[in-house]
């Protein structure tokens, strides 16, 4: 069989570049490593819960065309991203930082004198800053104490972003927090986007509805039948890690990991709230998710008696583990730009999504690159 598009990966990526493809009418065949579609979006099924198995996905976008693109596959509940803060101090915060975290954490009941506590603690890093001939931040605790002051990094950004980043701040680039989500009211909508929500059924079925008519083969590694699979196709669409592709002829490119400890718990609630972050040096994991609150809201929460929670961990990437996060130092930027220049020569291969391309993209980020791409070979 002869297949004008082979596409390496069944996530988002590649399941969109598959159902446009298909439907302009070609023939394409989607092959995944793993024995379920949905890539790192998976969500599986455990005690009538869809638990997303690779960690929390909120889809979120400001673009009208993908929100209503997404929804003709299925269709999206209500869900607004506001996850709560563990901080050192035993205390819970509301994120974003907002006037109910102002509130929590200063006492303070106006945005006029939120604005001023702020202000005057920016002064104090400002002022440390240039008794040590500083001008500009030099790292992203100079530069979060720049922005927000010492309360709020150090309760709510400095352990948190460690366990994260498995470095110091003070050994970060300033650039990763160069924006702060700050509000001056009281709105703990995470997102400053004009749609959000998550699919109705989990993003397993928002995948298997985009994979409709199209040829899939799962528990499929591509790197194991390289040779055999080309052999199929005219063309590629490559989602997978781009060094990889190039079998690491410039050395390895760093990633972020993430691992998880699930567990169903006899209760229905365990938390109260999709996204509990834990911001303290102690505690090892970055979060737990409560996955039911995804997609049961009010009194539906109690409709079931069990719940299930993740522990996330993050963790430095190794060889054979799951990529999650590019990061995107210098020393990275630069490996990535020599991959780069190969793929760029390629004729008959096309490098799609996050992992192909080396960079952070949210969800609708992911579909509308991928939708660009399928336009160019149209």
């Amino acid at each position: 069989m002869k297949y004008d598009y082979l596409i390496v990966g069944a996530g988002l990526a590649g399941a969109t570049t598959a159902h446009e493809l298909t439907k302009a009418g070609f023939k394409c065949l989607v092959i995944d490593k793993r024995p379920q579609v949905g890539g790192n979006v998976y969500t599986e099924n455990i005690s009538g819960i869809n638990v997303h198995k690779y960690g929390a996905h909120i889809f979120h976008t400001s673009d009208k065309q993908i929100w209503d693109y997404v929804n003709s596959f299925v269709g999206f509940n209500r869900y607004t991203n506001c996850p709560v803060a563990q901080a050192p101090d035993g205390k819970l915060y509301n994120l974003p930082f907002n006037m109910n975290t102002f509130y929590q954490m200063w006492g303070v009941k106006t945005p006029d004198e939120a604005q001023r506590k702020i202000d005057e603690q920016r002064k104090d890093a400002l002022e440390r800053m240039h008794a040590e001939g500083v001008e500009e931040p030099r790292n992203l605790e100079e530069q979060a104490l720049t922005l927000i002051g010492k309360d709020i990094y150090e309760k709510l950004i400095k352990h948190y972003t460690e366990k994260q980043w498995g470095r110091k701040c003070t050994d970060l680039p300033a650039f990763i927090i160069r924006r702060l989500p700050v509000r001056l009211t009281f709105d703990n909508n995470y997102f400053n986007d004009s749609f959000q929500g998550i699919p109705v059924g989990g993003y397993t079925l928002l995948i298997e509805n985009m994979l409709k008519g199209v040829e899939v083969k799962l528990n499929t590694d591509y790197f194991e039948h390289r040779e055999e699979l080309h052999k199929l196709a005219d063309k590629i669409i490559y989602t997978g890690e781009i060094d990889r592709f190039y079998d690491y002829r410039f050395g390895h490119l760093q990633y972020r990991t993430v691992s998880f400890e699930t567990e169903t718990h006899d209760m229905p609630n365990y938390q109260g709230n999709a996204v509990i972050n834990y911001t303290d040096s102690e505690t090892p994991f970055t979060r737990i998710i409560e996955h039911k609150h995804f997609e049961a809201f009010g009194n539906e929460v109690y409709a079931n008696p069990v719940t299930v929670i993740s522990r996330e961990y993050s963790k430095e990437w190794n060889p054979g583990d799951e990529p999650y996060y590019p990061v995107n130092d210098e020393r990275n930027s630069a490996l990535y730009a020599k991959y780069k220049e190969l793929a760029d020569r390629e004729e008959n291969v096309i490098f799609c999504g996050r992992l192909a391309e080396y960079r952070y993209y949210d969800m609708h980020q992911v579909i509308s690159e991928a939708l660009k791409k399928v336009k160019q070979l149209l």
